[in-house]
């Protein structure tokens, strides 16, 4: 009898884990970014004024007019491939809950212009930092040291250098 109890409780303890997995799992989806303003975790939407674009946090995709109609990409159209997620402003749209947040696109574009700023707003997480030796040193002159490493050899190879022999000039 005693073994049974035991049996019940692990499994019991063994469906609700699996259940706990599963709603970590559910809830890590959508995360939103890093740019997105603190302290709205519940939102869906972010209206962009300045790109007069949306974001869908749930899907982590932009949404755009371009070409006669409505497009979800993961990042913004070329136009706007320099601007700055985290510098511009992010109106947190809580009252719409759907799939087309763009069906109120007009009265966004009224009420939230291009230029419009509200209230302050700081990221979610801070703007991500590179230190010039992380920018430079690290990435570029591995680049460039390999490539002028193998120029100044190539130079020398190709015209001094055939296996010990001077045939450069059609001698043997």
């Amino acid at each position: 009898m005693k073994t049974i109890k035991i049996a019940i409780a692990g499994l019991f303890l063994l469906i609700a884990n699996a259940t706990q997995a599963q709603v970590s799992v559910n809830v890590n989806i959508g995360t939103r970014p890093d740019w997105g303003p603190s302290g709205y975790a519940e939102t869906e939407y972010y209206y962009l004024p300045d790109v007069e674009s949306y974001y869908d946090v749930r899907a982590s995709q932009f949404i755009y007019f371009g070409g006669g109609r409505w497009i979800r990409a993961s990042r913004l159209p070329r136009q706007y491939r320099n601007y700055d997620l985290y510098g511009g402003y992010k109106v947190v749209l809580n009252d719409y809950h759907g799939r087309t947040p763009y069906a109120y696109f007009d009265r966004h574009r009224v009420t939230y212009y291009k230029g419009y700023h509200g209230a302050p707003q700081r990221p979610y997480r801070p703007r991500p930092v590179y230190g010039y030796n992380d920018h430079h040193q690290h990435r570029d002159n591995r680049y460039h040291d390999k490539h002028d490493r193998h120029d100044k050899h190539d130079k020398h190879d190709r015209h001094d250098d055939h296996h010990g022999r001077d045939d450069h000039h059609g001698r043997r």
